[in-house]
Parts: structure tokens; C-alpha cells; sequence
């Protein structure tokens, strides 16, 4: 568990609504001084009713007083509510950008459902902080500070009664609370893990039905809501405590002083209309302690809240944008001219998880511009990774990535990556339409340029099915794609772009022979004008690569066309052997 966050943590949130945050403790202390005025003015009227006089003025300056007393307590409220609504959106947008801008290796470590139960349940509890833990605490704090003032004022005694009966109630009140902010935090730590349970039940609702899991998924779920339930309940008995104390205290204060009062009332020492103010003034005193208190438990568990939107927002998001150094240049200069290092080249190259598992040891290869270069070897040799170290999702451990001769390090990784295009393996497609999907990678392409790369990957029919075109939904995930298709609308998303280099992992794992087909002949076209980096198990289909590069257990093995390779390395000749390739 992190440790919870504090008022200090708070504020910063605060800092860019302090203008309504100030105008609104303004009307707090302005109202606050419409309620110390009211007893005094019940008073008046008592002392009038005495006397005889006309009740019209005092009794109009009252019902003025109340009503602009109320009217100033609603525009507070309104004017609280409009900036805790405020403070939450402006949380849930840094949140939510700092979420997209983590290292992907955080993304390896954490669970999505947890990850989005900070965007929605976490940031939810801060507006309760805003509202009842912020300025209602400080225009209670003043009306408190006030009645006990004017109760001083009307007699020293009943006021000494009061705090000893109102301190014990208090006593009780702070020791109670100080735990709510550890539990709260605890609950909404349960309450991640079910949303993450949730996530991953429905993300993979169709492997789950066919698997006949449902129930032992929905038992899973259950058992986190379970939790999350007893950790709130945790919560709730302890929150509990706190209102029969602030009862006691409040009750026991009236009693005294209703006793006392009376008598100091029977024996001269005070009038009955000064017993009716302090009573009123009592009464002012114990509602707002009520409202703090209640309001400092809520705190206590925004703030539990808002230490898990800290733990999010203390990690340091991805180097995108990396000084500008002069090699930087090179990752926006055209390279295909004779003698220029290669458009991207690897050198020793290793790379190990956090773990310890080493999973490249020593790679090197080249890939000069228009070239098409093959990656292959058993599963878990290291051929994804390798894309996904190019991309930078992950730091090496050693060796260096060059890019026309600059290492990456020295390049901002924006820049660098607007020059490759990456077609994970499995294909993401966004919930959305097609022309969501084609737009993701260039916004400003047009209709005709969108139609063009369909065509480019065989979607062209399969858009024109439906009359929405373009605008078609494609499900969540792509669910309404089949598999090729997805794979298809990917690398058309990629193509899109124009990169310089393709990076592709099993490119037509999904496709039949008749597309496969169709898919390579469009990325021959392609590879004349920008290098092709290809992961492939099928060698069919890398067959004619200007290099072919196998790898196994992480080192590079041998590197070579077809025909060399059958030659030459017997892993290849292996693997080309069990695909009927000799």
C-alpha cells in the first residue's frame, strides 16, 4: 500500500480554482456572519416582546438576515459543487495523460482494471473533498470560532459547561477518524482489483463462454466484489462511530446548559433572553462541529483516494520529447543515397527483462533503405522484442539502435517513430469506425487516400458492404472484423503514414492463401520506397527477402538469403525442412 496522501497533495489540485475557492470562503464567512447575527436579533425581539414596542423592525431585520443568510449559503454551495466538479475533470484529464504517456514496461507490470478505477472511482471521492473537506471546514471553523465569542459575551460559565461537554465528544471524534483514511485508501485498492477483474473477465468473454468458465469467472468477480464490499464496510463502521459521539456531545452540551441555565436564570445571574441566544448560539456552535466533523471524515477519505491518483501521477512518464541535440536531424533527413549507413541497424544488442530472464544477447544486423529484411526462429527467440526495442518501449540493456547512423537515444522518440509504421501481431484494432482506425496514424488524410490504402490491403468489398462506408463500427476491439481483416485494416493504418521503415510481426498470420497473396504483392510495392523489417514463422512468405535473419534463444545464428541459408545453417534448414521448403 502507498502511503496516503496529505493536504499538501491536495493543494495543487486546488491551485488552479483558487479564485472560486476564495469566492466562495467569502460567501462562507459573509453567511457565517448572517447565522452569529440571527441569535442576537431573537434576542431583540424577545427584549421587544417584553417591552411592548413595535416587533415590525427587529422582526423584518430577522427575516432579512435569514433570508440573505440562506441565499449566500446556496450560491456557496452551488459555486463549491461547480469547483469540485472542476477539480475532478481537471484530475481525470492529468491522469488520464499520464496514463497514456507511461512506459510500456508499466503497462507489463499493472493491470488495465486497476489503472481505470483511478480514472473513474478515484477521482469521483475528490469531490466530496472539495465540498465538505475544504472551505466547509473553514466556514464551520468560523462560525464555531464566532458563536463561542458571543457566548463568551453573554455569560463566561455556560460557556465553560459547553466546552467541557463539547471537548469530550471531540476527543472521541479525532481518535476515531484517524483511521478512516488508511481504510478508505484500503477499499479502493479492493475496488481496483474488481474493476480489474471485470476487465479481464469481459475482454475475453468469448474464450471464457467457450471454455465453459462463466461461473467459475463470475465466482472470481464476486469474490473481489466481496472484498471491496468488507473493505467498505471497514470503512462505514468506523465512519459510524463518529456520529453517535458527535450525538453525545451535542445532547450532553444542551442538557448542561438547559440545567445551569436555568438556574443562573432562577437566581438574576442572566435574563431569559440571554438564555434563548446562548442556546441559539448552542446551537450554532454544535451544527457546524457536526458538519466538520462529518466533513473531516470525508476528507480523510478523499485523501485516501487521491494517494492513489498521486501513485499514478509520481511516475515519470516516457521521454518523448528528448533535447534537441544536432544529430536529431537525421531522424527527418531522406537516407537512400550510396554510402550512407544503413536506414536502421542494431549492434550488439541486449535486452533482458526486469526479472533477470535475458531474452537478446549480442544482436546485430542492418536494414538499408528498400530493403526487405526477415526476421525468423522458434517461438520466443527474441523477434518481437526486437520490434518492440526499435519502437523504444523498452530501454536496452546494451548495445546501441541506430538509425541512419545516429543512435536513437539521440533522436526525440516522436520524430523517430513517425518514420515507422508497427503491425503488432495482434493486430489492435480501436472500437470505432474504419475511418477512426485509418485516421489514428495520419488525421489529415482524405476520403480518396482512405479508399486508396483499402484497396491497397483487399478491404475495399469488405467496407462496401455496408452502406455507412468509411463510417462502419467495428466493434470493441474489432469484434465485428473477422481475424485477416483486422490484421488487413492494421497495416493499412500503418501504410497510411507513409513511414520510411514497416515493422511487421506475422503480418498474414490471419489471412488466407488468396489475400496472403494479395497482402504481399501490395507490400513488394510498398518495400520500393521504404525497408520492410518482417517477423515470420511461415518462411513461404519471406522466401525473397534481400536478408533473412535467424535467430534462437535471443543471439542471432545466421543471417542470409534463402538458398545460403538451407546451405549454410542448420536451424534454418530445420525449420525450412518441417514447411516442405526443400
Amino acid at each position: 500500500m502507498q502511503p496516503s496522501a496529505g493536504l499538501r497533495q491536495l493543494l495543487p489540485l486546488l491551485h488552479p480554482h483558487r479564485r472560486p475557492l476564495v469566492l466562495a470562503a467569502g460567501l462562507s464567512l459573509v453567511a457565517a456572519a448572517g447565522a452569529l447575527a440571527q441569535p442576537a436579533l431573537v434576542a431583540r425581539v424577545v427584549d421587544v416582546v417584553g417591552t411592548g414596542e413595535s416587533l415590525l423592525p427587529s422582526v423584518g431585520l430577522l427575516v432579512v438576515v435569514l433570508v440573505a443568510a440562506s441565499a449566500l449559503g446556496a450560491a456557496q454551495q452551488y459555486l463549491l459543487q461547480r469547483t469540485a466538479e472542476g477539480v475532478v475533470l481537471t484530475t481525470r484529464r492529468t491522469l488520464a495523460d499520464r496514463l497514456l504517456r507511461l512506459p510500456v514496461a508499466e503497462y507489463d507490470r499493472r493491470r488495465i482494471g486497476d489503472l481505470m478505477s483511478r480514472v473513474g472511482a478515484d477521482t469521483t471521492l475528490l469531490r466530496a473533498t472539495v465540498t465538505a473537506g475544504v472551505v466547509e471546514v473553514a466556514g464551520s471553523v468560523v462560525i464555531a470560532v464566532g458563536a463561542l465569542v458571543a457566548m463568551a459575551l453573554v455569560d463566561g460559565w455556560l460557556l465553560l459547561v459547553t466546552v467541557v461537554s463539547v471537548s469530550v465528544g471531540l476527543a472521541t471524534v479525532v481518535l476515531v477518524s484517524r483511521g478512516v483514511r488508511r481504510l478508505s485508501q484500503r477499499a479502493q485498492e479492493e475496488v481496483g482489483a474488481m474493476t480489474a477483474a471485470v476487465e479481464r473477465a469481459l475482454s475475453a468473454v468469448r474464450t471464457i463462454r467457450a471454455s465453459g468458465a462463466t461461473a467459475r469467472e463470475v465466482a472470481a468477480v464476486g469474490a473481489g466484489a466481496e472484498r471491496a464490499f468488507e473493505a467498505g464496510v471497514r470503512v462505514a463502521r468506523l465512519q459510524a462511530l463518529v456520529s453517535p459521539a458527535g450525538s453525545i456531545a451535542v445532547q450532553g452540551a444542551f442538557l448542561a446548559v438547559l440545567g445551569v441555565g436555568g438556574y443562573r436564570v432562577a437566581d438574576g445571574s442572566i435574563s431569559v433572553a440571554e438564555l434563548v441566544a446562548f442556546i441559539l448560539y448552542l446551537f450554532l456552535l454544535v451544527m457546524p462541529l457536526g458538519q466538520a466533523i462529518g466533513a473531516w471524515t470525508q476528507l480523510q477519505t478523499g485523501l485516501g483516494a487521491l494517494s492513489r491518483v498521486q501513485e499514478i501521477l509520481a511516475l515519470p512518464p516516457e521521454d518523448d520529447e528528448r533535447p534537441e541535440r544536432p544529430a536529431a536531424a537525421a531522424a527527418a533527413a531522406p537516407v537512400d543515397t550510396v554510402g550512407s549507413p544503413p536506414l536502421l541497424e542494431l549492434q550488439d544488442v541486449t535486452f533482458g527483462y526486469p526479472d533477470g530472464t535475458a531474452v537478446l544477447q549480442g544482436v546485430s544486423f542492418q536494414v538499408p533503405a528498400g530493403s526487405r529484411v526477415a526476421l525468423v526462429g522458434p517461438s520466443g527467440a527474441g523477434k518481437s522484442t526486437i520490434l518492440a526495442l526499435i519502437e523504444g518501449f523498452y530501454p536496452l540493456d546494451g548495445g546501441v539502435v541506430r538509425w541512419a547512423g545516429t543512435d536513437v537515444r539521440e533522436l526525440p522518440r516522436a520524430a523517430l517513430r513517425a518514420r515507422l509504421g508497427y503491425v503488432e501481431q495482434e493486430a489492435p484494432v480501436l472500437a470505432g469506425t474504419i475511418r477512426d482506425n485509418l485516421l489514428l496514424t495520419r488525421p489529415d488524410a482524405s476520403d480518396p487516400e482512405l479508399w486508396r490504402v483499402l484497396a491497397d490491403v483487399g478491404l475495399t468489398e469488405v467496407v462496401r458492404r455496408s452502406p455507412r462506408g468509411l463510417d462502419v463500427p467495428v466493434g470493441d476491439e474489432g469484434v465485428l472484423l473477422s481475424g485477416g481483416e483486422r490484421q488487413r485494416l492494421a497495416i493499412a493504418r500503418s501504410l497510411l503514414a507513409r513511414p520510411d521503415v514497416l515493422l511487421l510481426d506475422e503480418p498474414t498470420a490471419s489471412l488466407d492463401a488468396r489475400n496472403e497473396g494479395l497482402l504481399w504483392d501490395t507490400l513488394a510495392t510498398a518495400s520500393a520506397d521504404r525497408a520492410l523489417l518482417v517477423v515470420a514463422h511461415r518462411l513461404s512468405t519471406v522466401l525473397d527477402s534481400d536478408q533473412i535473419v535467424v535467430l534462437d534463444r535471443g543471439r542471432v545464428v545466421a543471417r542470409g538469403t534463402h538458398g545460403e541459408l538451407v546451405d549454410t545453417s542448420p536451424l534454418y534448414r530445420e525449420l525450412a525442412t518441417a514447411q516442405l521448403l526443400v
